[in-house]
């Protein structure tokens, strides 16, 4: 089995009141906030190292991100993962989830074949839910999300388990597909000592949108169908009025105040 697990390294939570947003692009600006990896990117991780344990090949991870998350790659390498492609440009800044797919999946073709590829339900910052299933189009294979197990993998056949509203859904599809999973999936394991030692010798590639055969207008913000309109604070006011008398007499006034209000 031959698995890419995709994962977004994204501004570290403890640090998000320290971003802020570029009054022109209207994109966050996260220099100088480290970037990590989400909950579901390691379980997305962690289901792909079993799958390789239960089945043989290897696993294969892969991000788009600036220079800095080549740390985060480092991390899923020590985790266990055997190789790690960084793609990073200034041309993908500002790239929405639909050309973030474009880059993955001409990532993904550039590696060659592939029999799997796993990834978060959703990031830990943007929440789309959105590039797997576009990377999955993008690379014309079956998306299954949502999942929960992978129940059984049988020559070219996959049979997962995935949350539905009023249960569980069992699907099975061929090879080769692509699969979100849930947090329900599995536990991370623990980065050991060994593995942090291992990861240092294991190669991490970073591919250029030149490497990857993107054109600039494809990606960033030309290449991005999705544009951020506006971003506000809403101003909020309160109106402050101090009613005296007699409890009964302040409950009717306080009533009428309030139909008035609605009308």
């Amino acid at each position: 089995m031959n698995i890419v697990v995709c994962v977004k390294p994204a501004p570290d939570p403890k640090r998000w009141d320290s971003i802020q947003l570029d009054p022109v692009t209207k994109a966050l600006r996260r220099e100088g906030i480290p970037g990590v990896l989400g909950p579901l990117d390691k379980r997305a991780l962690e289901e792909g190292l079993r799958i390789k344990e239960e089945h043989g090949g290897k696993v294969v991870t892969m991000a788009m991100a600036p220079p800095a998350a080549r740390d985060n790659l480092v991390e899923a390498l020590a985790m266990g993962a055997d190789e790690a492609y960084l793609l990073s440009d200034r041309a993908f800044a500002g790239s929405d989830t639909w050309a973030t797919s474009l880059v993955l999946s001409r990532g993904v073709q550039k590696l060659g074949g592939f029999d799997l590829v796993i990834c978060g339900e959703w990031s830990l910052d943007g929440s789309t839910g959105q590039v797997g299933a576009q990377l999955a189009e993008f690379l014309g294979i079956p998306n299954v999300g949502r999942v929960v197990a992978v129940e059984s993998i049988e020559g070219e056949n996959l049979r997962t388990r995935s949350l539905v509203e009023l249960g569980n859904r069992i699907l099975e599809t061929s090879l080769p597909a692509l699969i979100t999973v849930t947090r329900e999936i599995n536990t991370p394991r623990f980065t050991s000592l060994l593995g942090v030692m291992e990861a240092e010798d294991k190669p991490c590639v970073i591919w250029s949108a030149a490497d990857l055969g993107v054109r600039p207008e494809e990606v960033g913000f030309k290449g991005s169908p999705t544009q951020t309109g506006d971003v506000f604070i809403p101003e909020m006011k309160r109106k402050t009025e101090m009613l005296r008398g007699e409890p009964e007499e302040m409950v009717k006034e306080v009533l009428r105040k309030i139909r008035q209000a609605i009308g």
